[in-house]
């Protein structure tokens, strides 16, 4: 499976949604810009996308709620131990109030993954970065082979956040 992210305005994207009726687009809005995801096996019908790969997936992406994408920049070297990392995570999140859907997204031309989590609201999202669970999935590991002094980073992640349309109850 694989996600392309294209930006620009809002009405823009909403007609080029609507242009593909059949391909599986969620619309989400941020502070400033839009963004279209297009989530298919197939290839993109966007100019030119952001290319990911699906590497782990809980439950459907839906055009509702709070949409958190961590980027998180990763060297060439640093990907197999971040993939690693993620994909052995303890799936605390899937059992958070509020959770709605996962997608790790690793980059086809471009060094920052994407960490994608769906919510009901903003709410919900801040109640996960006040939990345990979260508190417990971001602890330093002791790891003896050494790869936490490992710096697989090539700069550092930040979040964007947004929301689909039309706006719902956000808690």
């Amino acid at each position: 499976m694989n996600i392309y992210l294209t930006s620009g305005t809002g009405d823009f994207l909403e007609q080029l949604k609507n242009k593909y009726p059949n391909e599986h687009m969620i619309l989400i809005h941020g502070e400033g810009n839009s963004v279209l995801i297009h989530e298919t096996e197939g290839k993109s019908v966007f100019a030119t996308p952001r290319k990911f790969e699906v590497l782990d997936s809980v439950n459907e992406l839906e055009e509702r709620g709070f949409f958190v994408l961590n980027n998180i920049p990763v060297t060439d070297e640093g990907r197999p131990v971040f993939e690693h990392r993620f994909l052995q995570r303890s799936h605390a999140i899937e059992d958070e109030p509020g959770f709605e859907s996962y997608r790790l997204l690793r980059p086809i031309k471009d060094d920052t993954y994407i960490v994608m989590t769906q919510w009901h609201g903003p709410h919900s999202f801040e109640a996960w970065k006040s939990s345990k669970a979260f508190e417990n999935a971001h602890a330093k590991r002791d790891d003896s082979s050494g790869v936490n002094q490992q710096n697989i980073f090539s700069a550092a992640s930040y979040v964007t956040t947004y929301s689909a349309m039309p706006k719902e109850d956000t808690e």
